[in-house]
């Protein structure tokens, strides 16, 4: 999971938002999300990600990219790929994936200085 926030992209640019729902134990899935993480980072256009986890299971991740390009070299990695695979044999009940281009973005920070904008 991250402990930071992304803020400060200046739109326009797409997020991918993964929801997904965790099968019992790890099995490798928090090494190979480590590997994900690392690999991600490789790709052009690679903006940032966040992601949150309930203890039931119900895990959320955001990935920020410029453009599809960049969305589409990280589809296309085989270790990606290989990882896809094996989430839907062995870590995930049921998952969802959404694109997204974001045209407008803000963010508040307590101790900032003023108030975002409402754009």
């Amino acid at each position: 999971m991250s402990d930071h926030l992304v803020a400060g992209i200046e739109p326009p640019y797409y997020t991918v938002v993964f929801t997904s729902l965790r099968t019992e134990g790890d099995r490798g899935y928090g090494e190979t999300a480590d590997l994900m993480k690392k690999l991600v980072e490789e790709i052009p256009g690679y903006l940032g990600y966040e992601s949150a986890r309930t203890p039931g299971g119900l895990g959320i991740t955001v990935g920020y990219f410029r453009d599809e390009d960049a969305i589409a070299a990280w589809r296309s990695r085989l270790e990606h790929q290989s990882a896809q695979r094996r989430g839907r044999a062995e870590w995930y009940e049921s998952y969802s994936v959404h694109v997204a281009k974001v045209e407008r973005s803000y963010s508040f920070q307590r101790g900032g200085t003023g108030e975002p904008a409402d754009s």
